[in-house]
């Protein structure tokens, strides 16, 4: 199977497999993304509140990395073509659970349609977690002499799915007029959560009967223990740190991007669309990292990607205006586009003998690094600047809406405000009138909801003032919490230049090729 080309692919299916990655990834995005957009209609079919959505669309992520990681362990022993069809199984078992929550509602109520929507969103995490696990490798294993390139059009998937996922999701949102009266109703949400689907039955289509390679490492007989050590080299331990970095810079700041901008702008429909048109953008731009790479290395693109993730940011903390966040965040977006894949394939170039294992352990890091670090990190900075700031403009309106308890991380402590008071002050009570007739209707007592209607007949009177100090520390916290993650890319671009003069010490960066003698301990040159 192997060609004589150096720059053509391993196998004859190699582009087939490629785009039947690039639909699987694609599917993760469009189900991410069309899930945001149904949850008011979960909301009101189930009586579900803020906080019970807010735990089911996260369902499963906190282990996202995990999956890569232990999936990866045995990827290879296992085979790539039954893990894709594994992944394809959950992809379907989580669409079926998620279409049956109404069957669940009708007979178990509320916390069955609860615990049947959690479950098929954490099936639907793990089915994507097992897709991360065998296209990264498999990319690298069909394109072993472009893996830059080609790693970057397979995620260029995830940035597409986000965008079609909005758009689906806008053209079938409710219509309302000037006054706020519903003109049109949504499509129903089941048909557009099933739109997941399309994608997933491209990638099923596309893998039926394929024949598929086996990593590098694994046609060279490098065992599993071999797999695991080069885990431990200085490099690969300097590379893992540095994707830690890049899943809290990137993944991390996406989780809040759009609510910031949309403060920024004050309106969260135009964060919204400033984050499909970045990630629009990044899907264009990941077609176009091979010719990059013809000019500079791998390490030279994140550095300039790195420098480029810091300016973004650092404008993005200090914008003004509409004009001022769409031109930060293209300098932003341009800067996170090629980090990720383009990390993926420093791995696997650099340490062959990692095989699937090492791949999936820097993917693996990076999603931990994001979920347990970044999201929360990015949070806690917003909280800790926006209770100051709060303090600082208005005593009374920082009493009054400030959280019930301190918040910790990693050592850290800070009174964040309240954002159950918070979003009642924004919407003006609605969300907690809606809550207040469903526990009504089904006869229950909340005390936490007791205590906030409470609170809110108390603080009525004084909203109207206390909505603009509240609001703008909200926007003062966003703003700090973007210029100190700046600081992330910053010292990503530090490490970036160390490796590109390490890399010109040696001779400059270059693919390590294993070879069956190399597996076998005759190692020539830098360690795989």
């Amino acid at each position: 199977m192997t060609t004589t080309h150096s720059d053509e692919p391993i196998a004859p299916n190699a582009k087939r497999l490629l785009w039947a990655g690039f639909m699987a990834i694609l599917a993760a995005g469009v189900g991410f993304s069309v899930r945001g957009g149904i949850l008011g209609q979960w909301a009101n079919q189930f009586g579900f509140t803020m906080t019970e959505l807010g735990t089911i669309t996260g369902g499963g992520l906190a282990g996202f990395g995990l999956i890569i990681i232990i999936f990866s362990l045995f990827a290879d022993k296992v085979g790539y073509g039954k893990l894709m069809i594994l992944a394809l199984v959950l992809h379907f078992v989580s669409a079926v659970l998620t279409l049956a929550a109404p069957a669940f509602f009708a007979s178990g109520g509320k916390e069955a349609a609860y615990w049947c929507l959690f479950s098929a969103m954490f099936i639907f995490a793990i089915g994507n977690g097992v897709c991360e696990a065998v296209v990264n490798p498999l990319t690298a294993t069909l394109f072993p002499k472009q893996q830059t390139h080609y790693l970057n059009i397979l995620h260029a998937g995830w940035p597409a799915g986000l965008v079609l996922g909005s758009v689906a999701s806008a053209v079938m949102a409710a219509r309302t007029d000037d006054a706020g009266n519903v003109v049109s109703a949504a499509v129903d949400w089941r048909i557009q959560m099933s739109l997941f689907l399309i994608p997933v039955i491209i990638y099923g289509v596309m893998i039926l009967g394929q024949k598929f390679p086996k990593s590098h490492a694994a046609q060279a007989g490098v065992t599993l223990g071999e797999m695991v050590r080069t885990i431990f080299f200085p490099l690969m331990i300097v590379l893992l740190v540095i994707h830690a970095l890049v899943g809290y810079v990137e993944l991390g700041t996406d989780s809040w991007i759009s609510k910031i901008t949309g403060s920024i702008m004050a309106s969260p429909t135009k964060g919204l669309i400033l984050f499909s048109y970045t990630s629009l953008l990044m899907f264009v731009l990941r077609f176009f990292a091979g010719p990059i790479v013809h000019r500079i290395s791998p390490v030279g693109l994140l550095l300039v990607s790195a420098i480029l993730g810091f300016i973004g940011l650092q404008l993005l903390g200090s914008a003004t205006s509409v004009a001022l966040c769409v031109i930060a965040a293209t300098v932003y977006a341009c800067g996170k586009t090629f980090l990720w894949p383009t990390m993926l394939a420093v791995v696997s170039e650099r340490f062959p003998k990692g095989g699937a294992v090492a791949i999936g352990m820097i993917g693996g890091v990076g999603m931990l690094s994001a979920g347990l670090i970044g999201g929360p990190a990015i949070g806690f900075k917003q909280d800790n600047f926006a209770s100051k700031n709060l303090q600082e403009t208005s005593q009374p309106a920082y009493e009054r809406y400030k959280a019930g308890k301190e918040n910790t991380f990693m050592g850290f402590k800070t009174v964040g405000l309240d954002g159950a008071k918070v979003g009642v002050l924004e919407d003006g009570g609605k969300e907690l009138a809606r809550a207040d007739e469903l526990l009504k209707q089904q006869g229950k007592d909340d005390a936490n909801h007791k205590a906030l209607v409470e609170w809110w007949d108390g603080a009525k009177a004084t909203a109207e003032t206390d909505k603009a100090a509240v609001t703008g520390a909200g926007l003062f916290g966003g703003r700090m919490a973007l210029k100190l993650t700046s600081i992330v890319p910053a010292v990503m671009a530090l490490l970036y230049l160390g490796m590109l003069i390490y890399f010109r010490s040696i001779g400059g960066y270059k693919a390590i090729q294993i070879t069956g003698e190399q597996a076998s301990g005759g190692v020539k040159g830098p360690v795989a």
